[in-house]
């Protein structure tokens, strides 16, 4: 039996799909309730009730398992979330990895991010990086660098471990948060963008590639996931494109984010809506970052990543038809 922790967002879901495609039985973790994203599945998955900041509902679930996805997470930019993703993320993956020990699970396969390999030089970036203390790290970025800490005590103590570094995950589905957003501000024509450079990856591949971590008798490593380095720029266009809509047309120079930021801050707290635009977000997107997955690569050859193009392709297509219903 399998565990997912996160099994209701994003990722989660979409990896809860893939286990279920290729008949694996799964036990997956919710807080709340079950997304509408995974209806269709959810009679062939067993869900427990819990969260990872509980350590008994975990040791509940953990009964009869034998190998863990810790997808569980939060991803926020905002100042007023720090503290709480900071909990979920460091705290919860230490008592995910905990419980595993205690349960005997055999394997735990860890969704960390490309940000937890830090920001402080420049040039192409990989798993061989060590973390240095940089005003370019984010809070999200110490947070994940944090709990594969966690992972990494956890397989000093006798639990194989797996971790994988996602760039920009887009894909379907979540169209309120993380990349979701930002189809739709290409939906509604926002005028601006940066001359910033991001990895970005199919949200289906990193499934895949955790699947393949789990099955395989790789111990010990962290792999980048990310398909290509692109500019927010092509990005956009291409969403734009595929939507029927005008591509950003306007260059957001460093001087105008510090001020847009500002702006979006105190809407933000006028409204009390949550902006994607803060000051963390603001200054990333003018940074020009590359990833290089070559290890991911040589690890698990006969792997092929879905190009952006489609992803974003599908993505489009899928969010029109949401947008009919």
């Amino acid at each position: 039996m399998i565990l997912v922790t996160g099994g209701t967002g994003f990722l989660g879901s979409h990896l809860l799909r893939k286990l279920v495609n290729v008949g694996q039985p799964v036990r997956a973790l919710y807080r709340r309730e079950i997304p509408q994203q995974v209806k269709d599945i959810q009679h062939k998955i067993e869900w427990f009730q819990g969260d990872v900041l509980d350590v008994i509902s975990l040791e509940e679930a953990m009964v009869g398992i034998d190998r863990v996805y810790h997808c569980a997470a939060v991803v926020s930019f905002s100042p007023g979330e720090h503290a709480t993703m900071m909990k979920v993320n460091v705290e919860g993956t230490a008592n995910v990895v905990n419980m595993a020990i205690d349960a005997r699970v055999r394997k735990l396969v860890h969704v960390s991010s490309v940000a937890a390999l830090g920001r402080a030089k420049a040039g192409k970036l990989d798993e061989s990086c060590e973390w240095q203390e940089s005003k370019n790290n984010s809070r999200y970025a110490v947070s994940k660098y944090f709990s594969e800490m966690e992972v990494w005590r956890g397989r000093a103590e006798g639990l194989e471990v797996a971790i994988v570094n996602p760039s920009i995950i887009l894909g379907s589905g979540y169209w309120s948060d993380g990349s979701g957003a930002l189809i739709k501000n290409a939906w509604k024509e926002f005028p601006y963008y940066t001359e910033g450079i991001n990895g970005f990856t199919d949200v289906r591949d990193v499934a895949e590639v955790m699947y393949r971590l789990m099955e395989s008798d790789i111990d010990g490593e962290r792999f980048v996931v990310s398909t290509d380095n692109w500019k927010y720029y092509d990005l956009f266009r291409q969403m734009a494109e595929q939507l029927g809509k005008k591509a950003p047309h306007i260059p957001v120079k460093p001087w105008m984010a510090e001020i847009v930021w500002r702006m979006e801050a105190l809407k933000s707290k006028i409204t009390g809506k949550k902006s994607i635009l803060t000051k963390e977000t603001a200054r990333t997107a003018q940074m020009q970052v590359f990833y290089n997955s070559d290890k991911m690569q040589q690890a698990l050859p006969d792997f092929t990543y879905i190009p952006l193009e489609k992803t974003i392709a599908d993505m489009c297509k899928a969010f029109l038809q949401d947008q009919k219903q």
